[in-house]
């Protein structure tokens, strides 16, 4: 059954079925106080606006006064405004009925917060007097397309050809819990750390009419990570991403974002190959030459433009980069096991949710020995190789990682806690088990300290791979990778390799500076073979490479591990072709 349409009447019910107290107190209040951080609200520059107008197809060409389009969070009307004005120039050059009144059905605009909306209707106002449109009539208009509310809640009663914006970019820590159960009931998008954009999301794909298009310029995060999975399946199921344009290191609003956007055209039709561009320079003739190659009915000889086949894969991560490198890496997924499936593990290091009382010095912790373990942070490992700065982490867990010890029997840990007792039970693990006040977030396990270990950071430009001999605990913020089978100074080399950068891009979001996410989600995704497949003398010359930590010879090594064609070393920028 085609999911989406699946999903229109029971999302739609159940915006009827919203408990109107506390859920619309909560609503109100937003209304009131919401500044632009709280709001989310980034503003879109003109020439972005006009491109995505352009390939969203909302265009005077076309009899847009007999179409209807949408804009979910009109804020300022960056988006509003112009499609108002195409709107008008539309209708006179196309429209022989030259009542204003015939237009009431064309625009739907929806904003939440008071002043914002207040703002833009004046706006909206100005706009058609200039188009010596009555009073009277810009009212009923004005009144018609502007709906004060929030658009997850709000009835709509129509669907619409074009859905066209910037929705907003808040973390569900600044929505308040009622607000937020009621989108959660909602919008089975909103698991786990799901930001709201992605109910804007599912919320305007149920809202397109066959035929119709959503086109949103928003953060690129929910089209790999885990909370975007829902999502990507529902536009798998039952949509096609027709566009695609990365906007990574592009001054695509009008201040900087910390996380890079994308701008997506996602169609209710047959699913077919997605055009894709990857930022583009922001000036008007460049974006509008890029619209019009984007939209093309064949695909023109732009190099800026390419077509990929099978973006969306059920709820999979969608892999927009270079199809040389998509290809590259399709075939080492089919070709070779997981890490995890070839005897490594990989983990991340120990939270504690108050530092400041577990970590200190490791020889002035006043702790019965065995009850501190030397800790290794992201500084220690800043020149490449492990430099510890003598920091230790308390360790309130026995042997096996399993249980807390009993402090009874360990004096100076107790003293040491309980002097610290006011900052560490204030810890949402410690009131959540009062028992248990004393723990860590995270288990630790002793016997991590003393394995062999590559460390990585979570967010670095490049691979940024450590080998650790066997003696520190690693802190949360980084990642470990240890093997029972693979030698580690090998593995490091491939880790360092382009290959891993490959896969590693491909499937983490990028940060802002171009930074990626070394996290465990994505190194999981690292395919590679069995350590006895390995011939002893490319052991020998990767194991080399590795402790040298030369990036030419771990990527020589690696590209013959997998056994890369010249063609595939050219996509990584390892050869000509």
């Amino acid at each position: 059954m085609n999911i989406a349409a699946q999903k229109t009447l029971p999302i739609e019910k159940e915006i009827e079925e919203v408990s109107f107290s506390p859920v619309r107190n909560a609503i109100d209040k937003l209304a009131q106080e919401g500044g632009i951080e709280a709001r989310g609200a980034i503003f879109t520059k003109s020439e972005v606006v006009e491109f995505i107008l352009d390939i969203s197809g909302y265009s005077t060409e076309k009899p847009l006064c007999k179409m209807s389009a949408l804009e979910p969070s009109f804020g300022g009307g960056d988006f509003l405004i112009p499609m108002i004005e195409r709107l008008l120039t539309a209708w006179d050059l196309h429209e022989s009925d030259k009542n204003p009144l015939s237009l009431m059905n064309a625009i739907r605009a929806v904003e939440l917060h008071n002043e914002s909306f207040d703002r833009t209707r004046s706006k909206v106002f100005d706009l058609l007097d200039r188009w010596k449109i009555s009073n009277d009539s810009a009212k009923k208009l004005v009144d018609t397309w502007l709906v004060q509310d929030d658009y997850l809640i709000t009835n709509i009663d129509q669907t619409f050809d074009f859905i066209i914006g910037n929705p907003p970019y808040v973390r569900q820590e600044r929505i308040p819990s009622v607000l937020l159960m009621e989108y959660r009931r909602i919008y089975h998008t909103m698991s786990n750390r799901a930001d709201i954009y992605v109910a804007f999301i599912e919320r305007s794909l149920n809202l397109i009419k066959p035929g119709g298009g959503l086109s949103f310029i928003c953060a690129d995060r929910w089209m790999k990570n885990k909370y975007g999975a829902p999502l990507r399946k529902i536009v798998h199921d039952a949509f096609h991403l027709k566009i695609f344009v990365d906007m990574v290191g592009t001054p695509a609003f009008s201040e900087e974002v910390i996380a890079y956007p994308a701008i997506t055209l996602i169609t209710r039709e047959k699913a077919a190959a997605t055009r894709v561009a990857h930022r583009p320079e922001i000036n008007r003739d460049t974006l509008s030459t890029l619209a019009e190659s984007l939209i093309a009915e064949k695909l023109p000889d732009d190099p800026r433009v390419k077509e990929m086949k099978g973006v969306t894969d059920g709820s999979e991560p969608w892999l927009l980069e270079s199809p040389d490198q998509m290809a590259l890496l399709r075939r080492l997924e089919a070709a070779f096991p997981a890490l995890e499936e070839t005897g490594c593990k990989v983990g991340i290091g120990v939270a504690t949710g108050a530092d400041k009382a577990f970590i200190a010095d490791f020889e002035t912790m006043d702790v019965e020995s065995s009850r501190k373990l030397k800790l290794v942070r992201t500084k220690d490992i800043a020149s490449g190789e492990v430099k510890w700065r003598g920091e230790g982490v308390i360790n309130p867990y026995n042997d096996t990682g399993k249980g807390l010890v009993d402090l009874n029997e360990y004096p100076r840990l107790r003293k040491y806690l309980e002097d610290r007792f006011d900052v560490i039970a204030k810890r949402h693990c410690a009131k959540k088990s009062p028992a248990r006040w004393y723990r860590t977030i995270d288990k630790i396990r002793p016997d991590l300290a003393k394995k062999p270990k590559l460390l990585i950071p979570d967010i670095k430009g490049q691979a940024h791979i450590v080998y650790e001999h066997g003696e520190l605990y690693p802190h949360h913020n980084l990642y470990y990778v240890t093997s029972e089978d693979w030698q580690l100074r090998a593995l490091q080399a491939v880790l360092m390799s382009e290959v891993t950068k490959l896969f590693i891009s491909s499937y983490s979001t990028q940060m802002h500076g171009g930074f990626l996410r070394f996290q465990a989600q994505y190194l999981r995704r690292i395919r590679l073979p069995h350590w006895s497949d390995v011939s002893l003398d490319l052991r020998k010359r990767l194991m080399a490479a590795g402790e040298s930590r030369d990036l030419d010879a771990c990527n020589e090594a690696t590209f013959e591990l997998y056994g890369l064609t010249d063609v595939e070393k050219a996509a990584l920028g390892g050869a000509e072709e």
